[in-house]
């Protein structure tokens, strides 16, 4: 399996993240998407090492998907939930992530709702010397890796099944609808699709997405402006709509986000009907895109809100179901880029 190109020793973000990179964990995950058709789907690759699954917040998919990735590969798992942890009797997060160091553990996968926790740990771990990585399974509002480097993997390999990589989506039209503003998936997915070159179509109402988002991205990317152009350039990478029909205008694919409820709660929207209306993705709406045009959803997905609950069945435009697959593979590429030097 290719490492000679893998040199990181943590996965916390996408915004630094080297085409080669990509091509890594895309051509490994492929590797590891043959390993799972088979009728034995386990291989000895981390047998005796130790991944902890560290998750400050509820999950079902990311956390699901991590286990089973880490039993694939013959991993010992260990599960932390905080509400049964002692955390409740007032133990820090530093002081839980060297419990389970304590423990031999070697890979430590954390999701917070705080964004920066995951970097915390790493820069403890580093700080003790220790061998240990950790990979961000999602913090606050800041980045998800995982997910974003799973749909990356469900899109080159429905183009190129034999030979995913990142040069496939050069030129091609994404749009990413749904509350961007709060959405750790979508900066990640942003990362990866403009390293890509694709042509990236953001798309909400204004309280999800604002104009100092554009300049968010600019700001952490590291470039100028004319180096990453937004708005109405003769070439641009990033757009920003607070319209849907432009986003979807011949776009390849379409990537909806999770609308949490609670933004109603705090009068970010009038009502979820409205936006469904307005934002939500249909049958009907995807006639703007182009005719083999795919849908994805990082889920939960509320049927009806971001998406109408018969094209989510539908399996000629979703990859929903997909998305999950491939999300085993692609966790199973991390695991063993970051684990296959520790042996």
């Amino acid at each position: 399996m290719p490492t000679n190109t893998w040199n990181r020793h943590h996965v916390l973000s996408l915004a630094d993240f080297t085409t080669a990179e990509y091509d890594t964990v895309l051509q490994t995950a492929a590797s590891f998407q043959e390993v799972l058709s088979r009728r034995t789907k386990k291989v000895p690759t981390l047998q005796g090492q130790v991944v902890a699954n560290l998750f400050f917040e509820p999950s079902t998919r990311t956390r699901s998907s991590f286990e089973l990735a880490a039993k694939r590969l013959s991993a010992d798992t260990l599960n932390f939930a905080a509400a049964s942890s002692s955390m409740t009797k007032g133990e820090t997060i530093l002081d839980t992530a060297k419990t389970y160091l304590a423990m031999g553990t070697d890979i430590m996968v954390v999701r917070h709702r705080e964004a920066g926790v995951p970097n915390a740990i790493a820069a403890e771990m580093d700080r003790l010397g220790v061998k240990v990585s950790v990979l961000n399974a999602g913090d606050g509002q800041h980045e998800h890796p995982s997910q974003a480097l799973l749909d990356l993997f469900t899109i080159t390999t429905l183009i190129d099944p034999a030979s995913p990589r990142l040069e496939l989506l050069k030129g091609k039209k994404i749009a990413i609808v749904g509350d961007i503003l709060h959405s750790r998936v979508a900066r990640s997915n942003i990362w990866s699709l403009i390293a890509s070159g694709a042509e990236v179509h953001l798309a909400a109402p204004p309280t999800l997405l604002p104009k100092l988002f554009a300049e968010y991205i600019l700001e952490e990317a590291g470039v100028k402006n004319q180096e990453l152009i937004i708005s109405s350039s003769p070439t641009p990478q990033l757009f920003l709509h607070w319209q849907l029909e432009p986003a979807l205008q011949n776009a390849d694919f379409v990537m909806t986000l999770r609308l949490q409820k609670e933004r109603m709660t705090a009068h970010l929207l009038p009502s979820l009907r409205e936006y469904h209306q307005l934002f939500g993705i249909t049958r009907t709406k995807l006639q703007l895109c182009k005719p083999n045009v795919k849908v994805l959803h990082p889920g939960p997905v509320n049927r009806g809100v971001e998406i109408s609950s018969e094209l989510m069945d539908d399996p000629e435009f979703s990859l929903i179901q997909s998305q999950v697959t491939s999300g085993v593979a692609v966790r199973m590429a991390l695991l063993y880029l970051l684990g296959s030097g520790k042996a």
